[in-house]
């Protein structure tokens, strides 16, 4: 017996590789799209294959679809950029250590209003207010008055201009964003599994993995989650009562969109200023796009403070392939100005980028990427720059 188990031993299949993880791009221009890259699984546990129609939470480009829902608002006459949303919210929105400076929306959308997110502060749960949050004073930024040419990247600028827009229209935000924006574009598209997202499309959910193979998000086994939404621990998730304007947080508008990269190319293609006409007026694409505040070398901070990622910014929009100095934003190595937004959480790296002049463009993501995957040419991680690579060259 003791001689047959080597051979027993070299019968065993051999361990499984190391899974591939879920990657998908969509190339666009202003009358198509194409499907790059579709690999990987987007369920483990079923082996279910990702493909570009599968939602998966593209983390920060939800800011810039966010700022489309904001833009439509300023068309109707319903907001304004410039006003101190004090007005708005019914309270005084101010930075303790300069208590005589207006924030705006511009502001807030351009990262400039002196708000930090502190250890995950943004996120608000059910049963406690905006306002109740913004009196803790890890929120502030004591250095930087508002309005300065200061950048600092921060999420809770976000839940801010949500519960703005939910006062303004008495809307809840899931379901303004749907009417704005995601109906309007027949977008099957949703912020935290709120209005918006068909059963077929929940079905389809892409499980975000860690690069350790823990599942980090959206493990839904076909189903909605029982809580869309933060609650405390032990509290109930009743959203009936919940008013309008009083937590802006909670379906994410930061980062909780669901949308495939079919979906988010449509989004790209608009952005681009192609289908849908009407949707913006043609000062409002001008404005969302157009840098309010560019890297001097000394006069901003990324998210984790990132060297060299965020070198020129509009109203949640993104430009790279910057020049100046200190700047390694070019993912795709060519020289050519991009506009656009990335996205980064739960392992996932996203990115919706588009060239103005000739409405070209990219939407991808990728999963399970590991910390430390530094990109080769830019302050990008270098699988997303492998696709960027296998984009440019099909």
């Amino acid at each position: 017996m003791l001689r047959l188990i080597p051979l027993l031993m070299a019968a065993q299949p051999a361990p499984p590789a190391d899974p591939v993880p879920a990657s998908v791009t969509v190339s666009f221009d202003r009358q198509g799209m194409q499907v790059e890259v579709a690999e990987g699984a987007a369920d483990r546990r079923t082996g279910r294959k990702v493909t570009a129609d599968d939602p998966v939470r593209v983390a920060s480009i939800s800011k810039l679809v966010t700022a489309m829902g904001v833009m439509r608002l300023v068309d109707q006459g319903k907001l304004d950029l410039d006003r101190d949303v004090s007005d708005y919210l019914g309270w005084p929105l101010r930075n303790p250590a300069f208590p005589d400076r207006p924030i705006t929306m511009e502001m807030l959308l351009s990262h400039r209003s002196s708000l930090l997110d502190g250890p995950d502060l943004y996120i608000i749960p059910l049963g406690t207010t905006l306002r109740e949050r913004l009196a803790d004073p890890r929120v502030w930024d004591k250095a930087h008055a508002p309005g300065t040419d200061w950048f600092h990247y921060t999420n809770l600028n976000f839940p801010v201009v949500a519960s703005v827009m939910e006062r303004v229209t008495g809307e809840r935000f899931d379901r303004l964003m749907a009417r704005l924006v995601l109906k309007p574009l027949k977008l099957d598209a949703c912020f935290n599994w709120g209005e918006g997202c068909s059963p077929a499309t929940v079905r389809r959910a892409v499980v975000l993995y860690r690069a350790s193979g823990e599942v980090a998000k959206d493990d839904l086994q076909g189903r909605l989650p029982d809580c869309p939404v933060a609650v405390e621990a032990g509290a109930p998730c009743d959203l009936s009562a919940y008013r309008p304007g009083d937590n802006g947080s909670l379906f994410s508008p930061q980062g909780g969109l669901r949308i495939s990269m079919k979906g988010l190319a449509r989004i790209g293609q608009v952005a681009a200023g192609s289908t849908a006409r009407g949707f913006l007026s043609q000062p409002s694409y001008s404005r969302l796009f157009k840098p309010v505040w560019s890297f001097d070398g000394s006069n901003g901070l990324g998210e984790d403070g990132l060297p060299g990622f965020f070198c020129a910014y509009g109203l949640a929009a993104q430009r790279i392939a910057n020049d100046q100095p200190g700047c390694r934003d070019d993912l795709f190595g060519d020289g050519v100005m991009r506009l656009g937004h990335s996205g980064d959480a739960y392992g996932l790296k996203s990115g919706l980028w588009f060239d103005p002049w000739t409405g070209r463009g990219l939407a991808y993501f990728t999963t399970a990427v590991p910390d430390g995957d530094a990109g080769r040419r830019s302050a990008f991680t270098a699988r997303e720059e492998a696709l960027a690579d296998r984009a440019k060259h099909r």
